[in-house]
C-alpha cells in the first residue's frame, strides 16, 4: 500500500533530501550510512512513525542516485578512453 504524502510530508521529504545530498560518502563508514543507522535506532524507539519511513525512503533514493551518477561518470570516462 502506497501512502500519499501530505503537503507537510512533501516539504519534509524535500528538505531531508537536500540535507542528504550534502553528506559525504567517501568510505565504508560514510555520513550517509551513519544517518541510516540513526534513523534505524530512532525507528526502534518509536516504531511506525511516518518521519522515519520517509527518511528511509529518501536515504535509499540518495544511495541509488549516487550509484547511478558514479556509473554514468565511469561510462563516460570509458568512452573517452576508447576514442
Amino acid at each position: 500500500m502506497v501512502e500519499k504524502d501530505t503537503e507537510e510530508e512533501k516539504s519534509f521529504r524535500g528538505r531531508y533530501a537536500d540535507e542528504l545530498k550534502k553528506k559525504k560518502q567517501d568510505s565504508a563508514d560514510s555520513e550517509l550510512e551513519n544517518e541510516r543507522n540513526k534513523v534505524k535506532q530512532q525507528g526502534m524507539k518509536t516504531p511506525g512513525r511516518r518521519g522515519e519511513q520517509i527518511k528511509h525512503e529518501e536515504i535509499d533514493k540518495e544511495i541509488v542516485r549516487r550509484f547511478t551518477a558514479r556509473q554514468d561518470k565511469e561510462k563516460k570516462e570509458n568512452e573517452k578512453s576508447d576514442s
